[in-house]
Parts: structure tokens; sequence; C-alpha cells
């Protein structure tokens, strides 16, 4: 009787187990669909499975592949419980044409093909929600270095929720965001959109032709039914992404002097401090130069060549270069600060500074230049005196004898002599006794804390004798505050401050006995006698080096 109904039960295993999962069915939210836009690609199974069950890289051949979500749900109707297991992925077709999206397979359990067609989004523009532009402003081609301003603009008509664009790529280029986001609208075949404008510069390090990848949007938009009001609207993941840029970059033109600056503007100011042309000789003067260029970064600036005169002796401070936004545009300035000093009376005339540039607009040659100037200069720098001749009255000649200066002279020597002497010897008297003194208030100290030490030894030793490292890290870093200090808050900085190589090699036997995956046993008797040998080491150099200064 028990053998029939395990070989029914058996039997049946397999019955509900084809029942538990009997369908595997995959569909997309549109069909055709338009380039440029999301493809939402489901796969539905009446049964529990991982999140890894489908393997959606097989279509990445046709299609950029997002990262798919799972959901899971159970239902209990009339007893009977009902599981099933959904996947969401969004699909990016890369160019038009018509796609097969193969079937899936769980379980021996098939789900159909679907025949996905892809067409262009001018075919249906009325019926886009989103879709991006990306342009290069205002310049179909460029020179190496050149700095580009790239617009990347997300148009939508619906209500988008929340979104993330990644950045564009282009080879052998520096690529950096300007400024904030701007939002505006634009009507575009009678419909209006609300647009998101983000911009970009872009640095091309190279010459040749490239393509600019474009950035990639994904987010979520509100879907609402336009036949009836529904307050409770779910939202929907949305996808798209610009065409892509061609760029061409020309080498920097051969005839060009001096260093490679290309922009849009270039300007040169200067400043003196105190404004004036006069300066007086010896006398320090401040002079700031101003580069300022438009469509150039910071780090692009040159320095220049001032071809200062020898009679001016210059000191120069380190440049300083910064960059800013600009409506829309970047602006950067390089500030050269000197301090000059003239050295010879007389007219002084400062060369021009030139800074040859590549005008972005014009396509040519030019330069900015700084005007010579002329400076008058006064006074010398350094003067000689020359003192007045006097006539001196003939003196009578007077002997030594007859001489009260000469006596009172000695004799106010003798005593300044005499005065300093004695108060020497009373500084050294004062200096003793404050020394004695604070050798007494240091012995009364430590007596003070022989308690707290002693205590502190004993502890320590007693954690070594039983061969317990984590009491003695414990007990030795508390008696290495004294010895050590600033207390130690780990043994590794504990064994850099010790200068004594045996029990510097202990505390990383000690080390390693508490943090080595090895489980080897440790003797703390070492360690011990190596502190006790490194204290009394320290103690006969304290005393030694303590001795006084004056010894009875």
């Amino acid at each position: 009787m028990v053998s029939r109904f395990l070989s029914l039960l058996l039997l049946l295993m397999p019955l509900s187990a084809a029942q538990a999962f009997s369908s595997l069915s995959s569909s997309v939210d549109k069909n055709p669909a338009m380039l440029g836009e999301a493809i939402t690609l489901t796969v539905s199974a009446d049964g529990r499975f991982a999140a890894d069950a489908i393997d959606f890289r097989v279509l990445e051949q046709d299609f950029r592949v997002m990262l798919p979500s799972v959901s899971q749900s159970t239902q209990v109707i009339n007893g009977v419980t009902q599981h099933n297991t959904s996947w969401s992925v969004s699909l990016f077709a890369s160019s038009t044409g018509v796609y097969r999206i193969p079937a899936f397979e769980l379980n021996g359990v098939r789900s159909e093909p679907i025949e996905l067609t892809i067409i262009e989004s001018s075919q249906a523009q009325n019926r886009r929600d989103l879709f991006l532009e990306a342009k290069l402003v205002g310049y179909p081609s460029a020179y190496v270095q050149q700095m580009l301003y790239y617009d990347v603009v997300i148009y939508f008509s619906g209500d988008l929720q929340r979104g993330n664009l990644t950045e564009p790529a282009l080879e052998g280029a520096e690529i950096q965001r300007l400024g904030p986001d701007t939002e505006g609208t634009a009507l575009i075949d009678g419909v209006r959109y609300r647009t998101i404008t983000r911009r970009y510069l872009l640095i091309p390090q190279r010459s040749g032709d490239f393509v600019i990848a474009p950035p990639l949007f994904t987010g979520e938009m509100i879907e609402r039914n336009p036949e009836r009001f529904n307050y409770f609207s779910r939202s929907k993941t949305v996808m798209a992404e610009a065409e892509p840029v061609q760029l061409e970059v020309k080498p920097q033109p051969e005839n060009f002097p001096g260093r490679w600056l290309i922009a849009g503007l270039v300007t040169l100011t200067e400043e003196w401090q105190p404004d004036s042309q006069q300066l007086k000789a010896g006398e320090p003067v401040t002079r700031i130069i101003t580069l300022s260029a438009v469509d150039v970064a910071a780090n692009q600036l040159p320095d220049l060549d001032q071809q200062l005169p020898a009679s001016l002796r210059a000191y120069q401070e380190q440049p300083q270069s910064r960059g800013a936004e600009r409506s829309g545009r970047q602006v950067a300035q390089k500030v050269f600060t000197s301090a000059l000093i003239a050295s010879n009376e007389g007219e002084l005339v400062l060369p021009e500074v030139r800074l040859p540039w590549w005008n972005s607009q014009t396509n040519r040659l030019e330069y900015a230049v700084l005007p010579a100037r002329a400076l008058q200069v006064t006074g010398n720098a350094q003067p000689t005196m020359s003192l007045p001749t006097l006539s001196s009255p003939e003196l009578l000649p007077v002997t030594a004898a007859n001489s009260p200066w000469q006596w009172n002279y000695l004799s106010t020597v003798l005593l300044a002599a005499w005065l300093l002497s004695t108060v020497a010897l009373c500084w050294l008297w004062l200096e003793r006794r404050m020394l004695r003194a604070n050798q007494h208030t240091g012995n009364r100290a430590d007596n003070g804390n022989t308690v707290a030490v002693d205590a502190g030894k004993q502890a320590f030793k007693q954690a070594c004798n039983n061969n317990s490292p984590k009491k003695a890290e414990q007990t030795l870093l508390r008696l290495a505050a004294g010895a050590y200090p600033p207390a130690c808050r780990s043994l590794g900085e504990l064994a850099a401050k010790v200068s004594d190589p045996e029990l510097k090699a202990e505390i990383r036997k000690l080390e390693q006995a508490l943090y080595s995956p090895q489980t080897e046993s440790w003797q703390g008797e070492a360690l011990y006698h190596a502190w006790l040998k490194r204290k009394a080491s320290h103690t006969a150099q304290r005393a030694v080096q303590l001795q006084p200064l004056y010894p009875d």
C-alpha cells in the first residue's frame, strides 16, 4: 500500500512542476519604434526564477542593452498559489531596419520570437515624447588645441521625472562641462517642447578626422492616458541618443611664431602701483600685466617675455592663472606681477610686449601688443654723501699729567668692568639655584607618579609572562605614553618612535602575533627584557645629560 502511494506521488511531482511553470512570454512596448527612442522588452514566466535566469546579452549585437530590472509577485486564489517573475529591459537600436528578438528558454519552455521594425524619427516626429540633439557651435572644423563648444539639447513634451545624461566622448581630447544647465522652450513641427541645454568644452589634442560619440539620456516620464483622467499615473522608462558629430582637426600652421595659442580674443593690459611716469632710483614700483583670452583654458596661456633693460632690476612673482564662464564662453586670465627697481637716473624705456596668437574667428595670425613705455628716473640708487671739509682751529698741546679728562675716562672704564663682573656672578648664582630647584621639583613629580608607573610595569610584566599578546599591547602602549610622548595609538606608531633595534624587533613580533593570519604562539619574555634594557639605557643617558653645569 505504501509503495503504491509513493509511486503515485513520484508520478504526480513532474505534473506539479509543469503546472507551476507552463508559459514564458515576451513582448515590446512599441512596434514599430523610432530610431533614437527606448524600447522596453518584457519577459514574463509563471513561476519563481533567479534574476539572472534570462541572458539578455544575445541582444547586444543589434541593440544597446540597459541594465534589466526583475520583479516577482505571488497570488493565492481559492487556495491555489500562483507565482510570476517578470524581467524588463530597455533596448536602444543602433540603426533603422527590421530586427529579430530571439526566443528565450527556461526549463524547456520557450517564448515566441519578435519581429521589431525601427523607422526614422522624421517619419513620426509628432509622436516623440523625448529626443536629443547635439551640435558643435560655429565650428565645422578646428585646429589642434582649439577650444570648441559642444551643446546637447534635450527636447521633451511630457512630464520628465528624473534622468541621467552620459558624457560625450572624443578620442585624444579634453572634455569638460561648462556652466549650469539652461532651460527653455522650442516649437518643432507644431509641437511645443521644453528643452534642457548642457554645454561642454572640447579641446582636441591631435589632428585628423574624428567622430564625437554622442551622449545617451535615460530617465522616467509620467505616462498619461489622454482618453480619461488618471490621477495615479504611472511612469515609463525613456531613452534617447543624439546623432554623432563629425569633426576635422587641422594641425598647427607651420609659420606660427612662438608657442601655439588659438583663441577668439587676446588682450594685454598693465597697471602700475603707484601710477606714475616717474621713478625714484632705488625705490621699488609694482608692475602688473594681465593677459586675457576668450575661448581658452587657463592652463593654455603662455608666459610673457618682457625683455627688461639691464639697468632695471626685476623681482617677479609666480604668475596666477584663473578661468571662468562668461555668457556661455570660457574666459581665462594670467596675471604677471613684478617689483621693479631702477638703479640709475635718467630716461628708461621699457620695450613693447608682443604675444602672437591665432584668431579662430578670422582664421589668421594676430598679435596682442603692450606698447613701449618711457619712464623718467630721478635720484641715485647708491648716493655717495660727501661731508664738508671743516677748518679745525689750532689746539694747544695737552700733557697727560695736566689732563683731568684722561683720568676720568680710565676710571669710568674700570668701574664699568667691575659692575659687569658683579652682575655676571650674580646671574650665574641665580641660574644654579633655579636649576637645583627644578631638579627637586622633577624628583617630587617623579615620586608622585611612582605608584602608577610601578602598577603599569607590573601589569606589563604579568601580560608578558602569561604570553597574552592583547594584554601586552594594551599595557605596553600605556607604559610608552610616558617614555615616548605623545601617546601612541598603535604598535606600528610606537615601533617608528623606538630607536633601540632589539625593542623595535620585539614590538614587530607582537604586532604580527596580533594581526597575522598565522597562529604561532607568542612568547612575551623577550619583549619584557627588551623594554627593561631600553629603560636602563634611557635612564643612564638621562643621568649623563642632566649633569650639573657647575659641579661642587
